[in-house]
């Protein structure tokens, strides 16, 4: 877990008009909602792409409204703000299945993703679990495994950055957790929605694809802090403050592939790496608040430096106390994680929180759904977790469960699937 936070900033669009029959544009629907941010009290109630016909279009809250775009230069679910509610899962294709069959899944993945991102129904046998939602920031998000490229006979096309990750003394993993041909990213901000999504996307995989492995996810729900904040992970620590925004001038060469990439077909694309990791809560809320900021390196209630200021005030590595110690310790998490204590090396965090219940001790299952982006993992993800596996402070309190790394393309153009680049060229 890195000390970097996701841009607040999501993009919003204008969705597509109402299928045939529904009664009720999406653009009249979202009109005054989406453009005005407005937030709506109890007599404002919610209609969705399965509202009835009406004289009079009710419109909604401003979270429902909220919509990313599925077509553009980048796959959405990246740079997108925190999504309230997350599912990441992974397909392996199925015996038999292989070039052709993966090009028609993704194509049929991609016309889900765009109408369920625009707040309309899936094409083929909708189950309704989000009528009278709208799209509440969807986004769904597809990614390439290295196994993929051998199932398909593309070989030739596997990025050298989508090597294997090197084994880190810290991990746990369990492989039939890790790793998968397709990777999908889902995030919205109603829960329905989110489910409605996964539910389409595991439906369209039909023979072609089985799931590997599947997880679930949560964040605080937007407005539910007085003005936008860094979240916090279930330690209770803000989590993401030194993440690199895209208002900063490198931002786009750290984290996405320039346009003259290699492989072409990655072009504008990232590389999400995948952890699953388990916090050892019981011991770490046995610690003081002290103690647990020493771990971290910074404030629990601010998220600033212990080397003073506020949460986005440069961390003083060399500050001591009276006593000549270090103010920040030498094994803080904050400390070893910064980019330059490491070469320069940057990613872009967007995590969820889980928690799959509680073992026969009561001991809970829970921890954080580690998701970041670069353009390459060799100079982003590997050399954080080898300086991390070589004295963390917070490796006694958590444990890496599952692993994955994926070649995510970059955004497909009006009239294209993601990925057909890779399968058509």
């Amino acid at each position: 877990m890195a000390d970097q936070s996701t841009s607040e900033a999501s993009r919003e669009t204008v969705s597509e008009n109402a299928s045939p029959g529904e009664g009720i544009s999406r653009r009249r629907l979202l009109g005054s909602a989406g453009a005005t941010g407005l937030v709506l009290g109890a007599a404002g109630g919610a209609a969705g792409y399965a509202a009835a016909p009406s004289d009079k279009t009710v419109p909604l809250t401003s979270v429902g409204a909220d919509t990313a775009m599925f077509h553009g230069k980048h796959q959405a679910g990246i740079t997108d703000a925190l999504h309230a509610r997350g599912h990441l899962v992974a397909f392996d294709l199925t015996a038999g299945a292989g070039r052709k069959e993966a090009a028609a899944l993704l194509r049929r993945w991609s016309t889900t993703a765009q109408r369920l991102m625009a707040g309309e129904a899936a094409a083929q046998d909708d189950t309704d679990v989000a009528r009278d939602a709208g799209p509440s920031s969807l986004t769904v998000t597809f990614g390439f495994g290295n196994s993929f490229f051998a199932r398909t006979g593309l070989e030739k096309q596997r990025p050298v950055a989508l090597d294997p990750l090197p084994d880190f003394s810290s991990d746990h993993l369990d492989k039939a957790r890790s790793d998968g041909d397709l990777w999908v990213q889902i995030g919205a901000n109603d829960a329905l929605v989110a489910f409605h999504a996964l539910r389409a996307i595991q439906k369209d995989a039909g023979s072609a694809a089985r799931v590997r492995w599947q997880m679930n996810g949560f964040n605080r729900s937007p407005g539910a802090t007085a003005q936008p904040m860094t979240a916090r992970n279930l330690m209770g620590q803000l989590d993401g403050t030194r993440n690199p925004k895209p208002a900063e001038s490198d931002f786009d060469e750290r984290i996405f592939v320039p346009a003259s990439g290699d492989p072409a077909w990655m072009a504008n694309g990232s590389y999400a790496v995948v952890r699953r990791i388990r916090m050892l809560l019981d011991d770490w809320e046995q610690l003081s608040v002290k103690a647990q900021e020493d771990v971290i390196g910074r404030k629990k209630s601010t998220g600033a430096a212990l080397s003073g200021g506020d949460e986005t005030t440069e961390m003083n590595l060399d500050k001591t106390d009276a006593d000549g110690n270090l103010v920040v310790p030498i094994n803080a998490h904050a400390r070893i994680t910064r980019p330059d204590q490491n070469g320069g090396a940057a990613m872009l965090r967007r995590p969820f929180s889980f928690h799959d219940g509680f073992d026969t001790d009561g001991v809970p299952d829970a921890g954080l759904l580690f998701v970041c982006w670069q353009a390459d993992p060799v100079r982003g993800f590997v050399p954080v977790q080898r300086k991390l596996d070589r004295g963390d402070a917070l490796s006694e309190f958590i444990r890496h469960e599952s692993s994955g790394l994926f070649a995510v393309p970059g955004g497909a153009a009006e009239g294209e699937y993601v990925g057909q680049r890779l399968l058509e060229g």
